[in-house]
């Protein structure tokens, strides 16, 4: 018997944080589904008791049923037929698990079927879910796009939609298009108002969809004739019972290979807009898109434990020499930057995502009652730290995976390139993370204004001024926020944008590196157990920053010519 969560104490460190109980309050408003609900909390540590046994239900089945299903369903895959999905048996067993145990709606209010939980626990399910199979966790974990509809749709939408979700049917986003990857306001599929029928029609191509044959689509659309930008887009909600949409084909993947990535037909494919037309880019889909980034986030974090963990186990067992290899300095190294990483990784996953709770349960407050001042004051900041952090995120987390993952291969040595062992799998499910939901070159591009407007130093600063028993670290801390500061300052000075572009991603890192610091600083004055790793990060961090600094230092505008030669090769 295998249990994802109760093996994992650093998950459990993170259920006790100081905000959780100011989040639990916001999301229950004040535990007001006491008395409609006998399953519904009565107070903070009713509430928590309830989160930590569903953790602990579904780090069981992960465990247990998920976790083995995984290297069957990598082999098999799924299938059309007849136009639409079928599932590898694995995954099918894996849904129907879930759903019986009501693991589905886990974040969506208690009136559509749903547990009402805060956002910060459906994260820490998807964590679990991606350490025992990343690709199950894409068609899992894709529920939150009934937040978008929970936030935005009309309350008969909602529950049309979110109590069938509650009860386990599947969703999608259908953003991307074969001319529209990250570009979306390039978006084609047209959406047009059918008098006869009195309903919206969708026609045109969708690709790259991410369980595209689920049963409750999010489709971005373009409602206005004759527009070619973000201000003809709209978003939809296509339903599959209507079996208007055919699937083309699945994608032969590298890796995830259990979630089904769709190319998409949809022919007279009748569609209700969600919420005003000409919102679909430029409102819903931001929305959907930083829920997609923390999901990302957590598969990455959840792919990193199973690969260290993977490699750990190895280590120890497998013999050289006369010693398991894991005595060996430079495996033992290896191993202990692999855990620095991953619990930095873990750090700013929930660091990220309380602040994201925090504001969006602020802004369900605002629909029922006009908030305080000082409550519009605090949305306003932790909005802002969202929008900053979420990209830092999924920048940090996938590379990470993708680092932690190489390792494990590398601790295993030619074992690890073989399909007898799972790390090969993690390889390859590991390298979608910093491309899907937006490259780490994207993520760079969203996080660089907080980089020039100040955001991550300003919040740098904020844990700077607190206390910490590793004084010792904070005063080399101290220094590295100097360095940033200066390397910012002398790029913004020149005025150039494009300069600044050229010297974004060394600017985004070197906060985010300062940043998990303190996290991990700030956890180790708490646990012991953090000790060692908040030493290594921090060490890492130096050596990081330094170069990155370093980098800059030498450099000028004059450097962007180095860079252009590419551009006039045949």
């Amino acid at each position: 018997m295998a249990n994802f969560f109760l093996d994992n104490k650093d998950l459990q460190y993170h259920m006790n944080h100081p905000l959780m109980k100011k989040i639990v309050e916001l999301k229950e408003k004040g535990f007001a589904d006491k008395d409609k609900y006998d399953y519904a909390p009565v107070d903070f540590e009713d509430a928590q008791d309830s989160y930590r046994r569903v953790m602990e239900i579904i780090g069981e089945i992960c465990g247990d049923i998920v976790a083995p299903n995984a290297e069957g369903v990598d082999h098999e895959g799924p299938k059309v037929v007849d136009n639409h999905v079928v599932y590898a048996p694995g995954t099918a067993q894996n849904i129907e698990v879930m759903a019986k145990a009501g693991l589905f709606g886990l974040t969506l209010p208690r009136k559509y079927g749903g547990l009402n939980f805060p956002l910060v626990y459906f994260v820490m399910a998807n964590e679990m879910v991606a350490r025992a199979d990343a690709g199950f966790e894409n068609i899992w974990g894709l529920q939150d796009c009934a937040e978008t509809l929970n936030e935005f749709a009309s309350e008969e939408q909602k529950e049309k939609y979110l109590t069938r979700v509650c009860q386990g049917e599947t969703c999608a986003m259908d953003l991307t298009e074969p001319d529209a990857g990250s570009d979306l306001q390039a978006v084609m599929l047209k959406a047009h108002w059918d008098e006869a029928r009195g309903t919206w029609l969708l026609n045109g191509v969708k690709r790259f969809i991410t369980n595209g044959d689920g049963h409750i689509s999010l489709v971005l659309a373009r409602s206005e004739e004759g527009t070619t930008d973000a201000r003809g887009l709209s978003m939809f909600v296509y339903d599959r019972n209507n079996m208007a949409v055919k699937v083309r084909r699945i994608e032969n993947k590298l890796g995830i290979k259990g979630s089904p990535t769709c190319e998409l037909v949809f022919t007279d494919a009748p569609a209700e807009l969600v919420g005003d037309r000409k919102m679909g880019l430029i409102k819903y889909v931001m929305s959907l898109m930083n829920a997609a980034r923390l999901g990302i986030g957590a598969q990455s974090t959840g792919l990193s434990e199973a690969a260290y963990r993977e490699a750990l186990k190895y280590a120890k067992e497998r013999q050289q020499f006369g010693k398991p290899i894991i005595e060996f300095p430079a495996i033992k190294e290896l191993l202990s930057n692999m855990k620095a990483k991953l619990l930095g990784s873990r750090a700013l996953l929930y660091e990220t995502t309380r602040f994201v709770e925090i504001y969006k349960d602020y802004t369900h407050l605002s629909h029922d009652r006009k908030l305080e001042p000082a409550e519009r004051a605090e949305m306003k900041a932790y909005t802002r730290l969202a929008d900053a952090f979420t990209p830092m995120l999924k920048l940090m987390a996938s590379e990470y995976c993708n680092d932690l993952a190489y390792d494990a291969i590398q601790v295993f040595g030619g074992s690890g390139y073989m399909k007898d062992y799972p790390v090969e799998r993690l390889y390859r499910d590991a390298r979608i993370t910093n491309i899907y939901e937006g490259t780490s070159q994207l993520q760079v591009v969203a996080a660089i204004r907080h980089v020039t407007t100040g955001t991550y130093l300003n919040q740098i600063k904020e844990y700077e001024a607190q206390e910490y028993e590793q004084s010792h670290l904070k005063d080399r801390l101290v220094v590295l926020r100097e360095t940033y500061e200066k390397c910012v300052a002398k790029v913004t000075a020149t005025e150039n944008n494009e300069f600044v572009d050229f010297h974004a991603r060394r600017m985004v890192e070197m906060a985010a590196h300062i940043v998990i610091s303190y996290l991990l600083m700030r956890q180790a004055g708490e646990v012991e157990d953090y000790r060692a790793s908040a030493e290594l990060y921090v060490k890492y961090a130096e050596m990081q920053v330094a170069a990155a600094a370093r980098y800059i230092e030498q450099s000028t505008p004059a450097d962007l010519e180095l860079i252009s030669d590419v551009e006039n090769e045949a």
